[in-house]
């Protein structure tokens, strides 16, 4: 088995450092999407259809060419129909020109069968049901549908009014007056308002009427001073296909954001006519490889390194007013701040030997910054808690304790001590949150195969496998620690492998998380290890599932999720057989 075990390793090491790019970090492949691609036509045809026509109909022949057998479309090309991609899809498929197609009426059938008509009301009460009181995607949807006129002869009064005078007020009070869309959506909020305000105003006798004409002067510049030089808002497709379509929609066509935004939309298509969800996640990606990694003496540290410090941010953060200090996902101007990315490349910094700086102490500060009131850490702003995307959650509170302690010995004394208080009330949110299972339910993963699509293998191995980097962290939370390997335990499938839960599918993905949090739990785990093997066919091969979440559960797969996740799962296999076979031959 330990021969096994080192073949599959050094193949899947050799197979990550073949995904470097040329500057020689990793930039990652996002799974190209239905939604993405679907939001993309709608922008560029209601900007300018006739400029863009070989654009929109390359994405009208991918959709149709990637269609459902059931009629319906998921969000990725491995994804089960869902509702939200499918009204997306059918829409555009309307707006340009194919509402007589076979896809169309497929997705007639298919409509019909999950809302029980195609009557506008049906189809708003469905969208408005599935996202609840978060409107970061049930309004976009339906003033796409409102847009491309599948919500009948008076469209604008299923569309949700947005309160878009808001953005009118400081950014420090957002937190407080509780947005009904999430910190990272501000563009949406704004452009989205304003043209559910244009085309279906209040009566005349309304107070909100004038108030919401007289700020739109002063918020309207706002749209381009919050976007990127890419022209991407978020780096993101939809995000930014959304705000495209509504200033269209709304009569802005001379908007200053809108060429930088087509042009973005232009340049992101892929060659086969579909768009991702987003550009990339290349800074994600990469502190993930080199934390999984054991470079080469010429592996590129000093070059890694300084391009990993570079992708600091070192100034304000015009959507979300997050201080200096953090690092994105991606290293492209469109990224935000974010408490993830910013725990991992504190680690990853730390395993690539970088001394405790200014930097680092302003990256740890940031974190310990953003910690809300609940103990727990959120994903980008402190406070902002109302909204399923913006609340603290498990997976990234162990995470940043993970980061806290990697550099806990080198920090000052002062915020050595700051790293211990908030410790104390990480573990006191993490025990809260932690189920009677032994299991945690992260935000940004979850399982299209598991009854509420959440994914508690995931985040409970994620949460042990953070909590469990420190040697004293681990000290400290053990009994969290051996709880959440008691539900990995009963989730685990008689072969070894495991999915979102006991019930759903394995993955390559769930799998390797779950093996590495339970690298020195008895021999089972070498079933797991040798199920990792064979799927990837002794480390060089990785079919990727669905497993990501994005912008109000948006489906993606990750090219490099699957072999980063393979190559820490076997090392840590690896670790044990190793320490098992030192403890027979001492016992015997």
């Amino acid at each position: 088995m330990m021969d096994a075990l080192d073949s599959a390793i050094a193949n899947t090491q050799a197979h990550l450092d073949g995904l470097r790019d040329a500057s020689g970090h990793w930039e990652g492949r996002l799974s190209s999407s239905a939604l993405s691609t679907a939001t993309a036509i709608v922008a560029l045809a209601l900007v300018d259809g006739d400029k863009h026509a070989v654009h929109i109909a390359a994405g009208a022949q991918w959709l149709c060419d990637h269609q459902n057998a059931d009629g319906g479309w998921g969000d990725t090309t491995l994804s089960k129909s869902n509702l939200s991609t499918t009204l997306l899809c059918w829409s555009a498929l309307h707006l340009v020109g194919q509402r007589t197609s076979s896809a169309v009426q497929s997705a007639n059938v298919w409509i019909t069968a999950q809302v029980g008509s195609l009557e506008p009301a049906a189809i708003a009460r469905a969208v408005v049901s599935r996202y609840g009181k978060d409107k970061t995607f049930s309004v976009p949807i339906l003033m796409l549908c409102a847009l491309c006129g599948t919500l009948g002869d008076k469209p604008w009064k299923h569309v949700i009014a947005l309160p878009f005078e808001l953005a009118a007020l400081p950014r420090t009070w957002f937190g407080a007056v509780g947005l009904p869309v999430v910190s990272y959506a501000l563009p949406a909020l704004i452009a989205i308002g304003y043209t559910r305000f244009k085309n279906a105003p209040p009566a005349w006798w309304n107070p909100l009427r004038w108030l919401r004409a007289l700020t739109w002067p002063r918020i309207r510049p706002m749209l381009k001073a919050l976007q990127p030089s890419s022209g991407g808002y978020l780096e993101a497709t939809p995000l930014t296909s959304f705000v495209t379509m509504a200033l269209a929609g709304g009569g802005q066509l001379d908007h200053p954001c809108l060429p930088l935004a087509v042009s973005f939309l232009v340049n992101s298509k892929r060659e086969d006519g579909s768009w991702p969800i987003d550009t990339n996640l290349a800074t994600w990606g990469t502190t993930l490889s080199l934390r999984s990694s054991d470079p080469k003496p010429d592996g590129l540290k000093p070059e890694l390194r300084t391009w990993l410090l570079a992708q600091q941010y070192r100034e304000v953060h015009p959507f979300t007013n997050a201080p200096p200090g953090g690092w994105a996902w991606t290293n492209l101007p469109g990224g935000v701040p974010d408490a993830d990315d910013t725990s991992s490349a504190l680690i990853a910094l730390k395993k690539m030997g970088h001394a405790f700086d200014a930097a680092i102490q302003q990256g740890v500060t940031w974190l310990l910054d953003l910690q809300n009131r609940d103990g727990g850490i959120p994903t980008f702003c402190r406070g902002w808690g109302t909204l399923p995307f913006d609340r603290s959650t498990p997976e990234i509170t162990a995470h940043a304790l993970g980061a806290w302690w990697a550099w806990c010995d080198e920090a000052t004394d002062v915020l050595g001590a700051r790293i211990v208080k908030a410790t104390q009330q990480a573990f006191l949110y993490l025990e809260k949150v932690q189920l009677s299972n032994g299991s945690w339910i992260p935000l940004w993963f979850g399982n299209e195969h598991t009854p509420d699509e959440n994914n508690p293998v995931y985040g409970t191995a994620q949460v042990v496998n953070h909590l469990s980097s420190s040697e004293q962290l681990a000290v400290l939370s053990h009994t969290m620690i051996e709880s959440g390997r008691q539900y990995l335990r009963s989730a685990r499938k008689s072969d070894g492998s495991f999915g979102g839960d006991a019930s759903a599918p394995a993955s390559i993905e769930e799998t390797a998380v779950a093996l590495h949090a339970l690298g020195g739990e008895g021999q089972d785990v070498m079933s797991s290890a040798q199920w990792l093997i064979t799927a990837t066919e002794n480390g060089t091969r990785f079919p990727t599932a669905p497993i990501g979440l994005y912008f109000a559960r948006l489906w993606y797969h990750e090219q490099l999720y699957p072999v980063i996740w393979t190559l820490g799962a076997l090392k840590a296999a690896r670790s044990y057989g190793t320490a098992l076979r030192f403890d027979l031959e001492r016992e015997g």
